[in-house]
C-alpha cells in the first residue's frame, strides 16, 4: 500500500492510497479521513461510494464530510469507482460503463469478470485492508453513497445485514433492471439472463431479506434522472410490501449534485453516528 497524498483538514489527515487489489486484479485507490480522534483511539468506520465518473477524490473534495466526521468522530472512507487502465477494449468509451462505472457488482461475463469484481473488492478486501492499517473498530462500520453508489450501498447492506450498522444513500439507482443506466451494465457485466441480475437490484435484494434498522435515502425533487433512472418509489413499494422501514426524504427543489450532497450529509453522518 503506498501513500499518494496527504492533507490536513479539521485538524485530522485526508490521505489518498494506492494498493494492488486481489479481487479486481489491478491497482486500486481510495481515500480515507482520519479525524482528531483517530490519533488516541480506535473509531468507528463509514464507507462513501461514489456515482458514475467518480473517483476517490470527488467525495472528500465536494461533501464537506470531513467536519462533520470530526464532530461525530467517525472515519470515512471512499474507494475508486471501478478498476482502471485494464487493457479491457472498450472500458473508456461511455460514461455510463466500464471505467469509473463498475456497479459495485462482480462481473462474471467475459472479459470484465477478470477485474471488474467491485462487489467483493468493496464487502471483503476494503475493510480488511482498512482494518489492518488504520485505527478503526472493525465491528462497527456502515456504508452510504450517492446515485451509483447509493445502489451500491443498498445492495451490500442488504446482502450483509451482519456486516453494517446502518446504511444511507443520496439519490441512489434503486431499481437497476428497470432502468437504462442498470440493463447496459448487468447485461455486459453479468450476461443476459435477468435471474443473475436480482442480486444486485435493491427493490429485488428487499423482498428476500430486510435490513435490520431503518433505511435513509434522500432525494432531490428537481433530480433529472429521477423518473427514468433512479427509481426511488419502486423500492419504496418494495419496503412496504415486506415491512422494511424505510425514511424516504424528498427534498425540494434540490438535483443530482454534490451541492445537494452537501445540504444533507451532516444529517447521513448523525444518522450513522447514532448506529455506530
Amino acid at each position: 500500500m503506498d501513500l499518494v497524498s496527504q492533507t490536513k483538514c479539521f485538524g485530522g489527515s485526508i490521505e489518498v492510497y494506492s494498493h494492488a487489489s486481489i479481487a479486481c486484479q489491478s491497482p486500486m485507490k481510495f481515500s480515507i479521513y482520519l479525524p482528531p480522534q483517530a490519533k488516541a483511539r480506535s473509531l468507528p468506520v463509514l464507507y462513501f461510494l461514489s456515482g458514475l465518473t467518480c473517483t476517490e477524490e470527488n467525495f472528500m473534495a465536494k461533501a464537506g464530510a470531513q467536519q462533520f466526521a470530526a464532530k461525530y468522530g467517525l472515519i470515512l472512507v471512499a474507494p475508486d469507482t471501478s478498476p482502471r487502465n485494464t487493457g479491457i477494449a472498450g472500458e473508456d468509451e461511455d460514461w455510463d460503463f466500464g471505467t469509473g462505472a463498475g456497479f459495485y457488482v462482480d462481473a462474471t461475463a467475459e472479459p470484465w469478470s477478470q477485474h471488474y469484481r467491485m462487489y467483493s473488492y468493496i464487502v471483503d478486501e476494503l475493510p480488511e485492508l482498512i482494518g489492518e492499517n488504520f485505527p478503526v473498530l472493525r465491528d462497527r462500520q456502515s456504508i452510504t453513497g450517492h446515485s451509483m453508489g447509493g445502489h451500491g450501498a443498498l445492495i451490500c447492506a442488504l446482502q450483509n445485514p451482519d456486516r453494517y450498522r446502518s446504511v444511507s444513500a443520496f439519490a441512489p439507482i434503486c431499481a437497476p433492471i428497470q432502468c437504462q443506466w442498470g440493463q447496459k451494465a448487468f447485461s455486459n457485466y453479468l450476461g443476459a439472463n435477468q435471474n443473475d441480475w436480482r442480486s444486485y437490484d435493491a427493490s429485488e435484494l428487499v423482498r428476500v431479506g430486510q435490513f435490520p434498522g431503518s433505511i435513509l435515502i434522500d432525494q432531490g425533487s428537481e433530480d433529472k434522472f429521477l423518473a427514468n433512472q433512479l427509481l426511488p418509489t419502486v423500492f419504496q413499494q418494495a419496503c412496504a410490501d415486506v415491512g422494511q422501514s424505510l425514511n424516504l426524504r424528498i427534498q425540494p427543489g434540490y438535483d443530482h449534485s454534490y451541492y445537494f450532497i452537501a445540504s444533507f450529509i451532516e444529517d447521513h453522518i448523525r444518522f450513522h453516528a447514532e448506529m455506530l
